[in-house]
């Protein structure tokens, strides 16, 4: 549980065009995704990652920032956690990213730039199910592509069909 929020709240800005008004600061989940893969922190305690996001949420922080590489899909599966602690009134915007798909046999080979249409679709689907969350606030590219040489013009269609179809606001 929560508690409520202690001292003042923290200044936010709209989020583009979005109507999203987010805290100036957020809570960046890079770390939560622990060792063991090429852009590692090193080992974390879920349990430490988890409270020092209470903690965030607590001071006034509005939105959790993760990626689907960060641990290679581990800070995500902690975000969700974190998100089923909460009413649905009191979470945090979640903020995710796409584009960089890893070794799953050779987690320490740096990942690969891929920002074509087929694997953003299917790395959202795994972004929802590991968040444990209908829709993304906001869905990212990672990483300029430069490895399949897809258009950014069909990376964005994706993008905005995800849009369309509620998985990403």
């Amino acid at each position: 549980m929560i508690p409520a929020m202690t001292g003042s709240a923290l200044p936010t800005r709209l989020l583009g065009r979005s109507g999203l008004a987010i805290t100036r600061v957020g809570f960046g989940a890079w770390a939560a995704g622990g060792g063991g893969w090429s852009f590692g922190w090193g080992p974390q305690d879920d349990e430490d990652s988890l409270a020092a996001m209470r903690r965030a949420i607590e001071r006034g922080v509005n939105w959790i920032d993760t990626a689907a590489v960060y641990g290679l899909g581990h800070s995500e599966e902690v975000v969700g956690r974190f998100l089923r602690e909460l009413p649905a009134a009191r979470r945090p915007l979640v903020f995710t990213k796409c584009g960089l798909i890893w070794d799953e046999k050779n987690p320490m080979v740096q990942s690969r730039r891929v920002l074509e249409p087929g694997s953003i679709a299917a790395e959202c689907e795994a972004s929802l199910r590991r968040l444990g969350v209908e829709r993304i606030d906001l869905y990212q590219f990672h990483w300029p592509d430069h490895t399949t040489g897809t258009a950014v013009e069909e990376s964005w269609g994706t993008m905005a069909e995800l849009v369309d179809e509620g998985k990403a606001r």
